[in-house]
């Protein structure tokens, strides 16, 4: 994979790799989930870019990949910044460089919700949303109940002030957040309008008449912390698009779990066709 660099529109430069096919006939961006490096999808961009015969890439969030404690807490970073920033930036530098190549997108989690904030939206053929979707903290499974309130209102905001950053690899969450990030991602599940209530001030409003292509939902059946029908909720962000959704069943492929985060996993990859349908 060529390690690559780009900028964005508010000037960060973020660090990425490009898989490179011999004979691509498109390219495929990844927008990886919250707290999630971009290293993770190295296995299922390789088998991708075979199976789709395209160029993929991957890339790392702004501030997403920050060990050092003093740099975490300086921090001002936010969940949009990974979301409409950065996310766009890397189909600008796409676009750019590799004008003949059909661009597509596939986002998980947050990489998959915010498409209609994109400034280049309109260029993307298809999109592929892998659980993602609007998580309000009161529609998850009954079992998942006490972890969101402790997330929440109560360990999570907690050690988000002592530390002055989200330890989120001290209670569970497998990555540090700088805490804008948190503090922003809190607010969105804690409001019945999740996203929407930062558009028209910390977010500008989007244009969802943008996004009229392919936008394939995937939900993963085990998945508590963006439920199917938290996935399914993400259609209303595209209202112009030819919207499809699949479910994913870990049981139908004889894996004994995939949750969330593990769709990706190459222990899963017997679900990685579902995924691109």
């Amino acid at each position: 994979m060529e390690a690559i660099s780009f900028q964005t529109s508010d000037g960060w430069h973020l660090n990425g790799q490009l898989l490179k096919h011999e004979n691509p006939g498109r390219i495929t961006l990844i927008h990886a989930a919250t707290g999630v490096p971009s290293g993770y999808y190295k296995s299922f961009a390789k088998w991708l870019s075979r199976q789709n015969r395209t160029h993929v890439l991957i890339y790392d969030y702004r501030d997403s990949t920050l060990e050092n404690f003093a740099k975490l807490k300086k921090s001002q970073v936010k969940m949009s910044d990974w979301g409409i920033q950065d996310q766009s930036a890397a189909l600008d530098y796409a676009l750019k460089e590799f004008p003949g190549l059909e661009p597509h997108t596939i986002g998980h989690s947050l990489g998959g919700m915010c498409l209609s904030h994109h400034k280049n939206a309109q260029h993307v053929v298809s999109h592929i949303a892998v659980n993602a979707g609007p998580a309000y903290w009161k529609n998850h499974p009954w079992h998942y109940t006490l972890q969101v309130i402790l997330f929440w209102f109560l360990l999570g905001p907690v050690a988000t002030k002592i530390f002055g950053f989200m330890p989120g690899k001290l209670i569970g969450l497998n990555a540090n957040l700088p805490k804008e990030v948190y503090w922003q991602w809190r607010r969105w599940c804690v409001n019945t309008k999740f996203f929407e209530i930062d558009w028209g001030q910390v977010i500008e409003k989007p244009d969802l008449s943008t996004v009229c292509c392919d936008v394939r939902l995937i939900a993963t059946k085990d998945d508590v912390m963006i439920p199917p029908d938290c996935v399914k909720a993400l259609s209303k962000y595209f209202p112009c698009a030819e919207i499809t959704y699949h479910e994913i069943d870990p049981k139908i492929s004889n894996l004994k779990q995939i949750g969330h985060i593990g769709i990706f996993s190459r222990k899963n990859a017997a679900v990685w066709p579902q995924i691109i349908g």
